[in-house]
């Protein structure tokens, strides 16, 4: 689920840094000196905005019930093994070898379906974010336009190592999204 959210991030980031050293290398000193750059936080944004708090506590949900039913196979899976093992001694070397192949093809299954349940949490919360960023996106240039910045980064762990105070959008960017 995250490492999928990890890869888009890096993408940006890379992005972001090509985009920079292009607009770097092709703008003359004194340009330069009068671009206007700012930049926004998105994973905070994608918290804070109410619509990314309904997305983020609808994929809990749903996560909680995937974890429950993976919890209760589990649960069966370790009864099984358990009852195996205490009968062991009173079965037939076939039956000890069915019980063996049943309980394998048991853990493929649950193996299978938690494969299956983070592939669909990883899709929801893939949809989900997409939706939000599409919008940010367009109010973030909408922001830009109005108050002159020529570039707007998007800040990450990595990427923004030191901005002025008066750089960060991310606050306007949540109010306008929340007014929409």
């Amino acid at each position: 689920m995250m490492t999928e959210m990890r890869m888009t991030t890096l993408k940006r980031f890379l992005l972001s840094a090509l985009t920079l050293s292009v607009l770097l290398v092709s703008i003359p000193a004194t340009a330069s000196a009068q671009s206007k750059i700012g930049y926004v936080d998105l994973q905070r944004a994608l918290n804070e905005v109410s619509e990314g708090k309904k997305a983020k506590s609808k994929l809990k949900k749903d996560f909680e019930k995937k974890q429950k039913d993976l919890n209760k196979k589990q649960e069966e899976l370790r009864k099984m093994k358990e009852n195996i093992e205490q009968n062991s001694m009173m079965l037939s070397d076939d039956a000890k070898r069915q019980k063996a192949m049943e309980f394998q093809q048991r853990l493929v299954e649950l193996q299978q379906v938690y494969v299956k349940h983070q592939e669909e949490l990883a899709k929801a919360e893939a949809k989900a974010t997409k939706k939000i960023f599409d919008k940010m996106g367009k109010i973030i240039e909408q922001i830009a336009k109005e108050k002159g910045y020529d570039l707007v980064l998007e800040r990450t762990e990595s990427a923004l190592l030191y901005a002025k105070d008066g750089m960060d959008l991310t606050n306007e960017l949540i109010k306008r999204y929340d007014k929409k």
